[in-house]
């Protein structure tokens, strides 16, 4: 059903024609369901693009009940994850990639943790001097996200790598060849090989590099880390559990995608070519 957006982060049509299909049907017998879906997820949205609580959800959207148990219960279902991979495959037909990637790229990020966030499930990154959590993503050579794994910041990134990767594995079974920063070196490498026969290249900054300067291979990432971070509610961590994180950054990996299938913009950067690792 077509209808007058509210707020910037309101789907558009078109991108609620990519959505709909995706979620899971009705349950079936029982009451109707009271809400359009498309409210709801638009209030998910809202919470992600804005940082506001689930508690302070604008009185014109569903109850703020409603859509978090919509939000819980479609994590719990892995909803999420099977439309990044549908969208993404999606995405990368339009730029005249194979669906699958058969190259990746991964990196870490640090974030504060709020005070909802959890002892357990929380640490200190001495690098970065940051106290909260930790993100792991892998993404393609376009920087689409493929897989993204929640930790404590206390966790080295060649440990938190390897769930990652182990994820990665999974989700795009022909990325065997993945890009990385120094902080992955070592081990991790060999362990890649033996366990999962995925090849890491670690690709570092020049000699004598000063001040900020775009790496080859590594600005995909490091651009959907920006990307995922100019969402207000992930520029810190505020989920007391880690999956909820990981399904927030979803949605919005999942909103950036659909804007760029509804306006069928390539936002590859002129004149680049393609890597000769991906298909």
């Amino acid at each position: 059903m077509s209808r007058q957006p509210r707020y910037p982060s309101d789907l558009t049509d078109e991108q609620w024609a990519l959505v709909e299909p995706l979620l899971p049907p009705p349950r079936r017998g029982g009451r109707r369901e009271k809400h359009p879906r498309r409210a709801v997820v638009d209030a998910v949205l809202y919470v992600v693009r804005t940082g506001c609580s689930w508690r302070q959800l604008p009185a014109d959207f569903p109850p703020w009940q409603t859509v978090y148990w919509y939000f819980v219960r479609w994590e719990e279902l892995q909803v999420t994850v099977g439309m990044l991979a549908v969208l993404r495959e999606r995405l990368r037909a339009e730029h005249g990639r194979d669906a699958q990637p058969s190259a990746g790229i991964i990196d870490s990020q640090s974030v504060k943790g709020a005070d909802t966030v959890g002892r357990d499930t929380r640490g200190y990154d001495a690098g970065k001097r940051i106290n909260g959590r930790k993100r792991f993503v892998v993404t393609d050579t376009l920087g689409l996200l493929i897989v993204v794994v929640v930790l404590a910041a206390s966790v080295q990134d060649r440990d938190g790598a390897k769930q990652a990767l182990l994820g990665a594995y999974y989700a795009a079974p022909r990325c065997r060849f993945v890009f990385a920063d120094a902080a992955f070196a070592g081990r991790l490498v060999d362990w890649a090989v033996r366990i999962l026969r995925t090849t890491i290249h670690v690709v570092r900054k020049p000699e004598g590099q000063r001040g900020f300067a775009v790496i080859p291979r590594r600005w995909a990432v490091e651009r959907t880390l920006a990307w995922i971070t100019a969402h207000r509610r992930l520029a810190r961590d505020y989920e007391r559990h880690p999956a909820h994180s990981e399904a927030m950054i979803r949605w919005a990996a999942i909103n950036t995608i659909t804007r760029r299938l509804a306006r069928g913009r390539p936002a590859t950067r002129p004149g680049r070519r393609p890597l000769e690792y991906d298909s």
